[in-house]
């Protein structure tokens, strides 16, 4: 019988170890999975690579993993979060690589990893410092830039509803980056309000599919 139900947020993360590439859902503060990144931040792991859009804000979530030493580099769209001098502090302390990705570039290069494709090309960036170093290429008189997919080694997600099959269904603006970033990862682990029975859920509101679920967790808060 497939159950792809764990007992808690520490049973959830429990292989997530030092180095490894890390999806992360969420835009802004809706849909970011900050329990769970707060009980990883508990395990200590070291030399994560994080890619999402956005640092969370309010001192939650990835602020917690940030401050626990635990990132070695951000790949996200907005750096900055408000009220919060976090990442400059790490940097400038040489503790934490950034890396500035356009948010639709972002979205694409994780879907590509999702679809089995090793990159494709963009004209978004060409002529910045965001393409110094990466390949060009020149199709129909207009130059563009080649961007590699991002794979993580899990992803870490937030839903409103999940079966024990792993089907999820997201709640308004929680539809953001969770879909992609469940797609892109070898391991997926999504954090929801909510568990029902299998066959519940109607299947014209379900977003990601089981196929891209791994793990669910129920918060109890």
């Amino acid at each position: 019988m497939i159950n792809k139900i764990v007992s808690s947020l520490a049973e959830a993360v429990r292989d997530i170890g030092d180095g490894s590439v890390i999806l992360l859902g969420g835009f802004i503060d809706q849909g970011t999975p900050d329990r769970l990144l707060e009980v990883l931040a508990e395990r200590r792991p070291r030399d994560l690579v994080i890619a999402t859009n956005n640092p969370s804000v309010n001192g939650r979530g990835l602020a917690v993993l940030m401050q626990a030493g635990c990132v070695r580099k951000l790949i996200c769209s907005f750096p900055r979060a408000p009220n919060s001098d976090l990442i400059e502090d790490r940097m400038r302390a040489g503790e934490l690589e950034l890396e500035v990705v356009p948010q639709g570039t972002l979205a694409e290069r994780v879907r590509s990893a999702g679809a089995g494709i090793p990159g494709f090309y963009t004209r978004t960036s060409v002529g910045t410092p965001l393409a110094e170093g990466k390949e060009h290429r020149d199709f129909e008189g207009e130059t563009y830039v080649f961007e590699a997919a991002i794979k993580g080694d899990f992803a870490l997600i937030n839903a409103h509803q999940a079966d024990r099959w792993g089907n999820l269904v997201y709640s308004g603006s929680w539809r953001n980056f969770n879909p992609v970033m469940a797609m892109g990862a070898r391991i997926t682990i999504a954090q929801v309000r909510e568990i029902v029975p299998a066959g519940e859920l109607d299947p014209e509101t379900i977003v990601t599919p089981g196929i891209f679920v791994n793990r669910v967790v129920r918060l109890e808060d």
